[in-house]
């Protein structure tokens, strides 16, 4: 939609009408469509309905905070805007409502999504008719008993009274500055600090959201980024363009092609010079040292470089091993399965 008069624009020149394109059918396809306002309208709902859907799949997939108590609350705002994008027509909207339903059925519906919408005080000091919905109440009460399992005392305490302070806003939660906490949900909103702040008086059920808000409601947010392009593609720069990333991932790349280089190197050692001297320089075992006035080869074996020297490992090649034949042999295989020897038969010439 940013580029709808630009793009208009380009089929209106006379550029567009003087090329090949604008003659073929496809040419001719393309400017019906980008000049028809039934094309756009239909664009323009498509972003409408889409769009909030969008955000809570970003929500869903965002590192930047714990999603849990955010996700129903999302969703749910996310089916008014569609609704609204119909203009409250229930036969337009219902079909594309019930596929999110049936999507989120058993997935975003839970006990613990529930109670972590009614435990975000930015949706119920928003909205106090929350604690009116019997399905959430419900989902409230099971996780309770879920987080005290075992522990009846501490759910009565839990239940018929601190939850009561918290859903008649009283003690702390009946404060000014507490309502003014949570009245807006930007970057800044921290629905856990906001009960760390006013949710010393209900202990038990203070701890309660503490952990839930706490959760996330994905697991995309810790994976790894295992190539290259991948570690340059992340959320926070997804919008770079295609030439810049090209380049910071060429950078990248060959960076690390450089490090490997450097690493894969060994350096010569003083005591090992001796016996490098022969094969470093053509000749070199004939040469004359100049301070002994022996050859290399004799000072080779005088001190006994000439034996079979054992590889030196550094620490950057720990762990690596030579491979022997024997290492491919199962553990299942007897020793007449080794010993057998395959014949091949020799095509006889005629």
């Amino acid at each position: 939609m940013e580029k709808k008069q630009e793009l208009r624009a380009m089929f209106s020149s006379n550029a567009w009408g003087e090329s090949k394109w604008a003659k073929s059918s496809k040419g001719k396809t393309a400017y019906a469509t980008v000049m028809s306002q039934a094309f756009w309208n239909g664009v323009t709902l498509c972003l409408k309905v889409f769009g909030p859907l969008v955000m809570v799949l970003r929500l869903v997939d965002g590192d930047r905070k714990p999603s849990m108590g955010f996700v129903h609350g999302e969703l749910t705002k996310a089916k008014e805007e569609i609704k609204a994008a119909y203009k409250q027509v229930e036969t337009n909207y219902r079909p594309i409502l019930d596929v999110v339903d049936g999507k989120a059925k058993d997935r975003l519906d839970s006990a613990l999504h529930l109670t972590a919408y009614f435990l975000n005080p930015f949706y119920f000091f928003n909205n106090s008719t929350i604690q009116d919905d019997p399905i959430i109440m419900d989902g409230v009460l099971t996780c309770v008993e879920a987080f005290f399992p075992d522990d009846v005392n501490v759910q009565d305490e839990v239940i018929n009274r601190e939850l009561l302070k918290y859903k008649n806003k009283e003690a702390r939660f009946g404060r000014p500055l507490a309502a003014m906490g949570c009245a807006t949900n930007n970057d800044s909103y921290d629905p856990v600090g906001w009960w760390s702040n006013y949710g010393n008086l209900t202990p038990n059920l203070k701890r309660m959201a503490n952990r839930i808000l706490s959760l996330t409601s994905s697991s995309s947010g810790c994976e790894r980024n295992w190539s290259t392009f991948e570690g340059i593609h992340t959320k926070k720069r997804n919008r770079l363009d295609a030439t810049r990333l090209n380049n910071l991932v060429y950078v990248q790349f060959n960076a690390k092609l450089i490090n490997n280089k450097r690493n894969g190197k060994d350096v010569l050692r003083t005591k090992e010079s001796t016996n490098a001297q022969g094969w470093l320089v053509e000749g070199g075992d004939e040469e004359v040292d100049p301070v002994s006035g022996l050859t290399w080869e004799a000072i080779g074996e005088a001190t006994g470089a000439d034996e079979v020297l054992q590889p030196i490992r550094t620490t950057r090649n720990i762990g690596v091993r030579e491979l022997h034949e024997e290492d491919f042999v199962s553990e299942d295989d007897t020793e007449e399965e080794r010993s057998v020897k395959i014949e091949y038969p020799i095509a006889k010439e005629n």
